[in-house]
């Protein structure tokens, strides 16, 4: 495991540990991954979130790296606690919520076709809590919406909210027997609900959906990033 976003956050967290040592080891266990050699057939990686005074934008730069490099099956984070009788003992727990909105955003690097430089981070590098990443790009780029289902092309339909590798995947089959119709969608079990305001079906918007996200937006669009 990684633990930290570079060598002098693991030098906080383990000192005896060699970060550019563990990064060589990660690589070559990709060669033999891609090779066949050996029995491992994909590896995973871990961060402790909160513990080195690290930043999200840190933790998130370095986890692309092993998303699109390094060929990791999933980056872990893992909010720090504090454990009596270690050097950390006094410093704070990290906020739950903040290990969630991690998960999320880097789903987004690995699934969704965002790059770290599209992530919503505030002036200090954080993720805001208040939303999930996804649906403050959305908020953030009205000018990108609605997106036409009859027409989308599979990475437009990944920047919907609501919208996952597997509904987009459904969309297109859908799709391929025929033009989409708003009523088509329930079937699909779709996340309509946070889907809704940001699509449309032949150039026709859900209206009463557009009328709920602008009162979103109104509350999102411009909070303070906390």
């Amino acid at each position: 495991n990684l633990e930290a976003p570079g060598t002098k956050r693991l030098r906080a967290l383990c000192p005896e540990k060699d970060f550019h040592l563990m990064l060589e080891q990660i690589r070559k266990l990709r060669d033999m991954i891609e090779s066949g050699t050996g029995r491992a057939r994909d590896q995973t990686t871990q961060f402790v979130v909160g513990a080195s005074g690290e930043s999200d934008l840190e933790l998130l730069d370095l986890a692309e790296r092993p998303y699109r490099e390094l060929k990791m099956k999933r980056c872990y984070f893992e909010a720090f606690t504090p454990v009596p009788g270690t050097p950390l003992e006094d410093r704070p727990p990290e906020n739950p919520l903040r290990q969630r909105r991690l998960y999320e955003a880097s789903f987004l690097l690995r699934d969704y076709g965002f790059s770290v430089q599209e992530l919503p981070f505030d002036s200090r590098g954080n993720l805001p809590l208040h939303l999930d990443p996804k649906m403050i790009w959305a908020l953030r780029h009205p000018e990108f919406f609605p997106v036409e289902l009859n027409r989308a092309e599979p990475e437009e339909l990944l920047r919907v909210p609501g919208f996952g590798p597997q509904a987009v995947s459904k969309i297109l089959s859908l799709r391929a027997r025929g033009r989409i119709r708003w009523e088509d969608l329930r079937g699909l079990r779709i996340v309509l609900k946070r889907a809704a305001p940001f699509i449309a079906v032949d150039g026709k918007p859900y209206r009463r959906a557009f009328t709920e996200t602008h009162q979103v937006g109104r509350t999102h669009r411009n909070a303070p990033l906390v």
